[in-house]
């Protein structure tokens, strides 16, 4: 049986109850979940082992690759540019990137494309899967792509062009990367463990990855879909591991450990507060958790309500029953939520992936179960 680490507070023991349940089961090799109300944390737990060979220990320092959970780091940059005044959700993309015009393309906005409106979920034609590594080959090849829908008439999921996309329209407002912001901003100032881009020194504490074993059930297949999932070319390859890890994709590639998402989330559900600063104003934590499209998702098999980057808890109840709950799920189970009717955060990682798009079963558990306490 897993020897389970860290601390629940009184109140909170059905949460460890439900993470030792997981290991119990078998469906874990090594996990984090860690739990945050109103500012405090109330929940840090973890287990398991760090690889394959079940040698090293998953402990508090081992970071974690989280996927598509990386979109809400992603989207709390975009809304402290919006909160300051540099970029506004309305704003045409070509206003900051005046090559994104081409194909059509000059009329859509910052929060269309934030909101996976824009019809670029992937390249219908064959690229070099290595390209993915050259981030101004991929950002002038997204700038000269036409869309694959109207734009605006429909949400389709944008598992990877979406970090290149929201990272360029960073980059040319911001001056830098999301990764160097993310990095100088918040994770160093406020000594939380994220990063979008990880440093060579940091490599030895990423967990290995337990892949799953079969593909996720993407319901009918259209041409955005198999752009966005389904070629040869549809993410980076051909690099290797360590290049990817240092590689900044926005979108996918994020590092974490769970506490530093839960805290960063937690700002989200408290008015932005963290360690008595406001990293994003109430107004704009509204703002960019606002749903800005919502039903059946062209890429994903699910009826979705997407905000400005976030997905949001309002169609696919994937973080407790809260309407105005959001975050984002990474592939393989990973997930952050901000709930701020409740003041509610939380965040999940993992090293062996399932197959769920959406909703995995383990952080599902954990969370009914925090819920339960409150």
């Amino acid at each position: 049986m897993a020897e389970i680490h860290g601390y629940a507070k009184d109140g909170f023991e059905a949460v460890r109850e439900a993470f030792s349940a997981n290991f119990e089961t078998g469906q874990e090799l090594g996990a984090r979940f860690t739990l945050v109300k109103s500012g405090e944390t109330v929940v840090d737990l973890w287990a398991g082992h760090a690889d394959r060979q079940r040698t090293t220990p998953f402990d508090e320092m081992t970071l974690t690759p989280v996927f598509s959970t990386t979109k809400a780091l992603a989207a709390l940059l975009i809304a402290r540019l919006v909160d300051q005044g540099k970029l506004w959700y309305d704003q045409p993309v070509a206003d900051v990137w005046p090559e994104f015009a081409q194909s059509g393309k000059a009329a859509i906005t910052v929060e269309q494309v934030m909101s996976h409106q824009e019809g670029l979920s992937g390249f219908p034609d064959e690229i070099e899967p290595a390209l993915w590594f050259d981030w101004d080959a991929i950002c002038a090849k997204l700038a000269a792509m036409a869309p694959l829908w109207p734009p605006g008439s429909a949400s389709g999921y944008h598992p990877i062009t979406f970090g290149y996309i929201a990272g360029e329209v960073f980059r040319r407002v911001e001056g830098r990367t999301m990764g160097t912001a993310l990095r100088q901003d918040l994770a160093e100032p406020f000594g939380l463990d994220l990063w979008i881009g990880l440093p060579d020194a940091e490599h030895h504490r990423a967990a290995d990855l337990q892949r799953p074993s079969g593909l996720p059930n993407f319901g009918e297949v259209n041409e955005a879909t198999r752009a966005a999932f389904l070629t040869r070319w549809s993410s980076p390859a051909g690099r290797g591991q360590g290049e990817w890890r240092r590689m900044e994709i926005p979108s996918a590639n994020g590092h974490a450990t769970a506490e530093g998402l839960a805290r960063l989330m937690g700002a989200l559900a408290n008015d932005g507060w963290l360690d008595g600063e406001v990293i994003l104003s109430p107004a704009l934590i509204a703002e960019a958790s606002r749903e800005r499209i919502r039903g059946q998702d062209l890429v994903l098999p699910f009826e979705m309500s997407w905000a400005a980057g976030f997905m949001r808890n309002a169609s696919v109840k994937v973080w407790g029953a809260g309407e105005q709950t959001f975050g984002h799920s990474g592939w393989g189970g990973s997930c952050a939520f901000a709930d701020p009717e409740t003041g509610l955060a939380g965040a999940y990682v993992m090293n062996k992936q399932s197959t769920d798009l959406l909703g995995d079963s383990r952080p599902k558990r954990l969370i009914e179960a925090a819920y339960g306490a409150l």
